[in-house]
């Protein structure tokens, strides 16, 4: 779910590869105002342009609320990328060749 004061690339469409932060959130129709993504009207303004939800990737998570805290897990590993499971016999096997040349 995007709120407002996340950070966000735009993956799709005429504006993509662009970063800003949500301005505004549409739920109706699903679409956000981004921070940066403007189109000029043919008599001088500029409008924010809306983008769909499902065309942007969150790069960062706006952590003012509690709530939205609690969904971020907390690492406590140094090692977090270590696999775990059953050991097969190759694996076994490369362990004990590796023991046996370094002593």
């Amino acid at each position: 779910r995007v709120i407002k004061g996340d950070t966000v690339r735009i993956l799709r469409g005429e504006y993509v590869g662009i970063e800003g932060k949500v301005e505004k959130v549409n739920t109706e129709r699903s679409t956000l105002a981004i921070e940066g993504v403007q189109r000029e009207k043919i008599r001088g303004g500029n409008v924010k342009v809306q983008v769909h939800a499902s065309n942007v990737q969150i790069i960062s998570l706006n952590t003012d609320d509690d709530y939205r805290l609690k969904g971020i897990p907390k690492s406590t590993d140094k090692n977090t990328n270590t696999k775990k499971g059953k050991e097969t016999k190759k694996s076994a096997d490369k362990k004990k060749e590796l023991i046996k040349e370094e002593s």
